[in-house]
């Protein structure tokens, strides 16, 4: 036998009994397996331990440990001979009395097995061997390799007599996972060529914008497989490439006796680690995937993209989610979620158990990506609806257009093909006004209309002085915002897309290169992300092309500050008589009347009265004052 054979292991070898009676049966034969081994050694008549060792296999429930770990490792007939030699002192008290001339009162050594066992063969005892590679054998001393006293590996002698007890160190370094209940079909797609990358040897990298969804592939392919997956954190895997070898040889042993399966979650490992690992695992000899992230691949491994599901798929998955845990939804229902929340699919079968403990479909949909832009944002629930927003109809024109591009964006996207386009498919609408004019308000409005959260984002968190953060906090944004169905606000957005300078110095080269991500992430970004400035003219001419919408609010008139006045002053507010037409007078724009109303009415409450015109006159002239401007005190 060769010895690239013998490093090419058969992981699917068998299935090992795992009940109590299968175990002594398991348990009976390996020792019928020393007897006639020890019979053969002394050169005594081994009829008799042959038959009972026939008898035992004719019996036995399944393939037989032995021949299982013969097939799994590629063992030759001397190696496996090997095996039992190295169990027998452990499992049979009386072995190394028996063969005391052979043995002399040790353990069995490479040398002893050379000298006793059928066929012996050089080939087996070199590092590059099974026994050695696959450390079946512990105790050998590199030094003095076959004088060396050896003991079978632990968790290889507890298979031989039935017992599922895995090796220690990687029951600690994994977890098992839970087996998945739904996989839609396109995800099934990538886990059938994750499987034909096993097949021919290697082991397969798995990126997109869901890590969720890419460690469902890598659990279900192993499953589709016949095997038992175990998540790995990547960092808890050695950083130097020996000892991560080292890791990489008893994951394999462990697969042959186990059938597991190896799931590698490398999200959060720098480039230097991944690196370690795609070397390690350039030539896999064990099931392996690796979950890397979105737009992360090491060279040495081939990667597969977990895409995000259809609109049909996305309907597909919420029916079936939620018939599965026995709750129903309208269908008009699941199809606006679906056209609206790119939700995992264990995110949406945690949204499918909240709607059947009671909670509504839109709601469960709501708070499952909240906790991913971490602090880069505040996403709150929007209350502002159209009846609070005071605009000329032309631009309540404009922002009905954004809202429908929201509420229709699966219909347009998937069902009439527009989708296909690949590039352009969100919207990016730049609000550009004087402060105050309803710019934030606008966009609370729109997620308000239809049934989004508001994400906004918070530029000190996003922009890092370390090179490449910026892009990973802009990219976790975009990711949680088209999984969540969230719109994206930024306000005072020309600080973060400013115009790009003149390369001066690194630092010039390295902020324009996050302008030019920016532009490229909101390109491909298929939700709604809104920009606020006050400053059109600061803003990245590259940027401004590719605006799908600008909507300008302009400051305003008396008329609308009249209106302005009237929304701003809740119905159960106490009121006296009001001048709207003398308040509206007053230059303030939008958000100075919203405040204003609101300090006028803690000063009326403070006094016990209702909100009056003065009050609302002396709350108007600390807002102009905030700007240096004035206006004249009236009698009350």
């Amino acid at each position: 036998m060769s010895l690239t054979d013998a490093t090419t292991p058969a992981y699917a070898s068998g299935s090992r009994p795992l009940g109590p009676e299968a175990r002594a049966t398991a348990t009976e034969l390996i020792r019928a397996e020393i007897e006639v081994l020890r019979r053969r050694i002394l050169d005594e008549d081994t009829d008799e331990a042959e038959q009972t060792l026939a008898t035992l296999c004719e019996a036995y429930p399944g393939p037989r440990p032995l021949d299982d770990i013969e097939t799994g490792f590629g063992l030759s007939r001397f190696e496996r001979a090997a095996v039992v030699l190295a169990a027998a002192p452990d499992l049979v008290g009386s072995f190394s009395a028996d063969l005391s001339s052979v043995l002399g009162g040790q353990r069995p050594s490479l040398s002893t097995a050379l000298a006793v066992l059928p066929d012996p063969h050089w080939d087996a005892v070199l590092p590059q061997s099974p026994l050695r590679h696959w450390r079946l054998l512990e105790g050998v001393d590199a030094s003095a390799p076959l004088d060396s006293p050896v003991r079978l590996a632990e968790c290889v002698l507890h298979y031989l007599v039935g017992v599922d007890a895995p090796d220690a160190d990687l029951t600690t370094l994994s977890v098992p996972v839970e087996p998945v209940v739904l996989v839609p079909p396109s995800l099934r797609e990538v886990a059938h060529a994750v499987i034909e990358a096993w097949d021919a040897g290697r082991a397969v990298g798995l990126n997109g914008p869901q890590q969720a969804n890419a460690h469902l592939v890598g659990t279900a392919a192993a499953r589709m497989a016949g095997l038992a997956p175990r998540r790995v954190a990547a960092v808890d895997l050695p950083l130097d490439g020996p000892g991560f070898a080292e890791v990489r040889r008893a994951m394999t042993r462990q697969t042959v006796l186990s059938q597991w399966a190896w799931i590698i979650d490398a999200t959060d490992t720098d480039q230097e680690h991944l690196a370690t690992i795609g070397r390690g695992l350039a030539a896999s000899d064990a099931p392996t995937v690796v979950v890397l992230g979105s737009g992360r691949a090491p060279a040495q491994m081939p990667s597969l993209t977990v895409p995000r599901s259809g609109l049909a798929e996305r309907s597909w998955l919420w029916q079936a989610a939620l018939q599965a845990v026995g709750a129903r939804a309208d269908r008009a229902e699941i199809d606006a979620v679906a056209g609206s929340h790119d939700l995992s699919v264990d995110s949406v079968m945690d949204a499918a158990h909240d709607v059947a403990l009671g909670m509504t479909l839109r709601s469960a949909c709501r708070r499952r990506h909240r906790h991913q832009v971490g602090a880069l944002a505040t996403v709150r629930t929007p209350q502002q609806g159209w009846d609070d927003l005071v605009l000329p109809d032309v631009v309540r024109d404009q922002i009905s257009d954004l809202v429908a591009s929201l509420r229709h964006r699966g219909t347009v996207l998937e069902e009439w093909g527009f989708g296909r386009r690949g590039r352009g498919l969100g919207t990016t609408a730049l609000f550009a006004g004087p402060s105050g004019t309803g710019k934030s308000l606008a966009a609370e409005v729109i997620a308000h209309e239809v049934g989004l959260d508001l994400a906004q984002v918070d530029l000190s968190q996003v922009v890092d002085k370390y090179i490449g953060e910026t892009e990973k906090h802009l990219g976790a944004l975009f990711d949680a915002a088209e999984d969540g169905g969230m719109v994206l606000l930024f306000d005072e957005a020309d600080t973060l897309f400013g115009k790009r300078s003149e390369v001066k110095d690194s630092h010039d080269r390295y902020a324009n290169l996050e302008v030019g991500y920016l532009l490229q992430r909101l390109e491909a970004f298929t939700g709604l992300a809104i920009l606020t400035t006050n400053a059109r003219s600061h803003l990245d001419r590259a940027f401004t092309r590719r605006l799908s919408t600008v909507i300008t609010f302009p400051y305003p008139d008396a008329a609308a500050r009249r209106r302005l006045w009237e929304v701003s002053l809740p119905e159960d507010m106490p009121r006296g008589v009001l001048d709207l037409d003398r308040l509206a007078a007053l230059d303030l724009s939008g958000g100075d009347i919203a405040a204003a109303a609101l300090r006028a009415a803690y000063r009326a409450a403070d006094a016990g009265e209702p909100v009056q015109t003065h009050h609302l006159r002396e709350a108007a002239r600390v807002e102009l004052g905030k700007s240096g401007r004035t206006a004249p005190r009236e009698r009350r």
